[in-house]
């Protein structure tokens, strides 16, 4: 099983494995690129990314996953710095995405103790009828003046 955030892609001159999940990769990438990791993935989603963000997300994603950083940093300059933009911020995104949310078959949380009680109550929140009623808007403030008490 491979570690959280742990992503394989392949990449510059064969299969690569990138982590940056690892505390140390995420706080170097956060002071390289001057912004926090959130900010990084928002900058490489919308176009108004920096050099730094794709740039050394790939490059501490290789450390991370295991490589020498002198292997790393060969690598990111060979295949970053000489490669069309584009192609480094998708690898970058795919590599700050498993970090933040997993990826596909990646367990996360505890194991459940007995799969028979999970089973079962998975089965009881599926079998619950469907609420058909409304709730009522919560930015509403209630007229007090309509309400009237009971018995009335």
């Amino acid at each position: 099983m491979s570690a959280h955030g742990e992503v394989n892609l392949t990449w510059g001159d064969g299969d690569q494995v990138f982590n940056i999940s690892k505390i140390g990769q995420a706080l170097e990438l956060q002071d390289k690129c001057g912004a926090g990791v959130g900010t990084i993935m928002n900058r490489l989603l919308t176009g108004s990314f920096m050099f730094n963000d794709f740039r050394e997300t790939i490059r501490l994603g290789l450390i991370g996953g295991g490589m020498e950083p002198s292997a790393a940093l060969t690598l990111t300059k060979r295949y970053v710095d000489e490669r069309p933009w584009r192609e480094s911020v998708l690898v970058a995104t795919a590599i700050i995405s498993s970090a933040m949310v997993g990826v596909p078959d990646e367990k996360v949380g505890k194991e459940p103790a007995d799969q028979t009680a999970s089973e079962a109550t998975t089965t009881v929140a599926l079998s619950d009828p469907p609420s058909t009623a409304s709730a009522p808007p919560s930015d509403l403030a209630l007229d007090k003046s309509t309400i009237s008490p009971p018995g009335n």
